[in-house]
Parts: structure tokens; C-alpha cells; sequence
């Protein structure tokens, strides 16, 4: 081979290599470019790749961190029952005490009207012991189910109280002290204030008559005596 063709056989080998050198070096380049992470046309939100924060929105879509917000709260109140039945007396050392400072309320429900006329027609007369003693029996029948469920009910209930005639109480003199004084111990016979000293007790009659009753008796308190 001449020394003109050697050098050009060489040159030639050399271009080859070089040329295939130069096409391996693009295409590890293109291996490597960074393709966007999306799906479809859609880009996978910050907030769901692992790690991230967690985030919310406010009302005007600004991003906020995600932190319980405590808001002043209102302050809350019981509801106030009706003055004529909810006037608790307050604690007294005594039951005459406890009378007195008892308020009589503005206005009367029918309820307690029942309540005070029993007490006013039955022991108005009486102890005061002996009066909040008629009332508690009045109160718990009404609370036993086996009489009806309501003071006007018991009250009212047929052949059990010789002061109703015709399905009606006589007239009361709102005015008098009686009244003022059967009112307040109605008060404390319904919100159980005070207990009577026979508590409990569902029956009663007058001293003055012996019915022959299958009852556990209580005690006499002047001129009635109470049963279970």
C-alpha cells in the first residue's frame, strides 16, 4: 500500500471515531432532561406529594396554615322558667323563715292555684307544719301515676276532697292573710324547698272520723292524720 493511501485509510478511521463518540454523548444528554411531573395535562398539587404540609383556604382562597382557630364564644345562659312556678325560696333555717321570705308570685298558673286552694281549704287553720303537710301529699300524687298527673287533677279527682263541690272550690278571699299564706306554702310544697314531716305520705283524712283503711299510718299532724 502506498504511504499516500495508509495516511488516508488512517484519517478515515479517525473521523469514524470521533463521529460515533460525539452521538453516544447526545444521547445520554436527552436520557437525563427533567420531564414535568403531571398527569394527563394536570400537575400533581403541592399539597399531595409525600412530606408536604398540610394547608386549607380561607374564605378569600388565601393559603393559610392549617390551625385550629378558637372564635369567642357567646356566653350561655339558662333559660328562665316561668316566675310563678320557678320561685324557689331561698335556704332558711326554719319553715316560718322560709314562709316569710318566700315571694308570692305576680301571676298564679291554674296549677298552683289548685295547689294553694287544697292547702287554703283543708289546713288554713292550722300549723304551718300542718299545711305544707296537706300541700306534699297533693304533690306527690301527682307524681306517683297512680292519680292523675297534675295538681288540678288530684285536686279535683271525685270523692276525694269534701271542699269540691260541684267540680269547683267555694270562693277565696284573695286578699286575706290565709291565702297570702297558702299561696307561699304552695310555692314550697311545688319546688320541695321544705319536706313535710310526714313525707311521703299519700292519704290523709280528719281526725274526727276512723275510716277503716289498709294503710300504713304516718302520724297525725293537728287535725289530720297521713298514710303511706
Amino acid at each position: 500500500m502506498s504511504k499516500q493511501l495508509r495516511i488516508a485509510s488512517a484519517i478515515s478511521i479517525a473521523a469514524t471515531f470521533i463521529t460515533t463518540l460525539f452521538s453516544a454523548a447526545g444521547s445520554g444528554a436527552a436520557a437525563q432532561s427533567p420531564v414535568p411531573a403531571q398527569i394527563g395535562a394536570a400537575l400533581v398539587p403541592a399539597s399531595e406529594a409525600p412530606g408536604a404540609s398540610a394547608i386549607t383556604r380561607n374564605s378569600a382562597d388565601a393559603i393559610v396554615p392549617a390551625v385550629e382557630r378558637v372564635l369567642p364564644q357567646p356566653e350561655v345562659t339558662e333559660p328562665a322558667s316561668s316566675a310563678d312556678e320557678s320561685a324557689t325560696p331561698l335556704p332558711a333555717d326554719s319553715l316560718a323563715t322560709l314562709v316569710e321570705e318566700t315571694a308570692v308570685p305576680a301571676q298564679l298558673t291554674d296549677e298552683l292555684k289548685c295547689l294553694a286552694g287544697a292547702i287554703y281549704f283543708e289546713a288554713k287553720s292550722e300549723t304551718m307544719a300542718g299545711q305544707l303537710a296537706v300541700g306534699r301529699v297533693i304533690v306527690a300524687r301527682s307524681h306517683s301515676g297512680r292519680f292523675p298527673a297534675s295538681y288540678c287533677g288530684v285536686v279535683y279527682q271525685p270523692s276525694q276532697f269534701s271542699f269540691i263541690r260541684g267540680h269547683a272550690m267555694p270562693n277565696i278571699n284573695t286578699a286575706s292573710r290565709d291565702w297570702i299564706e297558702a299561696v307561699k306554702m304552695a310555692v314550697i310544697a311545688h319546688t320541695g324547698a321544705w319536706k313535710s314531716p310526714v313525707e311521703g305520705a299519700m292519704f290523709f283524712h280528719a281526725a274526727r272520723v276512723s275510716p277503716s283503711w289498709g294503710k300504713t299510718r304516718m302520724a297525725r299532724i293537728d287535725n289530720h292524720i297521713f298514710y303511706r
